[in-house]
């Protein structure tokens, strides 16, 4: 995966909500939002408040069930996808 990292589970569900990505880097374990939108200020406000506390909710119950990355450095990161342009990935932008 771009950037050194491997995906460890894609559209992952739980009963709190969907993560879009889980990726591992190292020691860090990433959270990340997917977004894609005809604009890059339409993509991040698509990112509610509620959303991002949703996805938070959702990692920790993931996190519950996964124990064996409960060690690890936890991050919530942020793809945005415009159409005609490099995707542009923010680290811990949730």
């Amino acid at each position: 995966m771009l950037r050194g990292y491997r995906i460890v589970s894609r559209r992952q569900r739980t009963r709190l909500g969907e993560i879009d990505l889980i990726a591992i880097r190292g020691r860090r374990l990433a959270f990340v939002e997917v977004k894609r939108r005809p604009s890059p200020e339409a993509a991040e406000a698509a990112l509610t408040p509620y959303q991002r506390d949703r996805i938070r909710r959702a990692a920790s119950l993931w996190l519950a069930q996964n124990t064996r990355y409960q060690s690890h450095d936890i991050g919530f990161d942020l793809v945005l996808i415009v159409p005609r342009k490099w995707p542009r990935y923010l680290r811990d932008g949730l």
